[in-house]
């Protein structure tokens, strides 16, 4: 359970974004779960022999950022997520998978 994220948002913004194709958004609820988040997408492709680079943000401000190149995946607290409200921002991207 403490990996789990939930609320996630797979957003294809290939047509309108310049930077990457695919935003993955999703929520952990304490600091310790973005972590763990984190720490699971990281060991999961490492096993697959994708290098992850360093996130960015940190736990203490709820919001971390994996750049995986044409993936960017964003790791919100849920007060954090609906004060930057990704998904208004980005409202023309197609959602390709939604799991609450």
């Amino acid at each position: 359970m403490e990996r789990q994220a939930s609320d996630i948002l797979l957003l294809d913004v290939s047509e309108i974004c310049s930077f990457a194709d695919y935003f993955v958004v999703c929520n952990g609820e304490t600091e310790r779960q973005l972590k763990a988040i984190v720490e699971e997408i990281d060991s999961t492709l490492s096993k697959e022999h994708v290098s992850v680079p360093k996130p960015q943000g940190s736990t203490e401000s709820g919001w971390l950022v994996l750049d995986l190149g044409d993936i960017v995946v964003h790791v919100f607290s849920p007060q954090q997520r609906e004060f930057y409200t990704l998904e208004d921002i980005w409202d023309k991207s197609s959602t390709i998978l939604k799991i609450l």
